[in-house]
């Protein structure tokens, strides 16, 4: 599916490289406040002005307002990726059968101990709920933040096409669409 745009929070293509503890250090870090030692200033990634403050994510800095326009809406303040996308977007597109967290984390686009890590957080933050089975459901706050990243990202609603797996294996998702408009016409 063609993406309108590519301005949201992404996660570093080599986060492999890191041991568990640097990479748990820096997903726990990332939206802290940075302040420049004297003399010296930070460089926004998004606006490239120089800066005293900034708001850390896995080495890039941002300015407040540059981290404000990355925020998706509904997102309740959440640096959302195309992961949570991802994330959020096989609960909802599975929701028939609720997925299994091991399946999710699986098939979300990222590391293992990564999206071991962001699948707890998305539950605490509370867009997804866990079963004590361990089924995932999402939840109407986890709906809204899918559809405020599936906008910014596609410029629609959301669909199972946007999801890395449905490219992979579209079979999980027969007949699993968001609106009767969306399904293909059998005849």
């Amino acid at each position: 599916m063609q993406k309108k745009s590519d301005f949201i929070f992404k996660y570093p293509p080599n986060l492999q490289e890191l041991d568990l503890a640097t990479m748990v250090s820096m997903y726990r870090d990332r939206g802290e406040p940075r302040r420049a030692k004297p003399g010296e200033y930070l460089g926004c990634t998004a606006s490239h002005k120089l800066l005293k403050h900034a708001k850390w994510w896995f080495g890039l800095y941002y300015s407040q307002a540059a981290w404000d326009s990355l925020l998706t809406k509904s997102s309740e303040g959440y640096p959302l990726t195309e992961v949570e996308l991802n994330l959020l977007g096989l609960v909802h597109a599975l929701d028939e059968e609720p997925p299994h967290r091991e399946f999710v984390e699986q098939n979300i686009g990222t590391l293992p101990k990564l999206a071991y890590l962001i699948v707890n957080d998305i539950r605490q933050f509370g867009f997804i709920s866990e079963e004590e089975q361990g089924h995932l459901t999402i939840t109407p706050a986890g709906e809204k933040a899918l559809q405020g990243i599936c906008r910014r990202v596609y410029g629609k609603r959301f669909s199972p096409e946007m999801l890395e797996l449905y490219d992979q294996d579209p079979s999980h998702f027969v007949g699993k669409t968001t609106s009767p408009s969306d399904q293909a016409s059998l005849f």
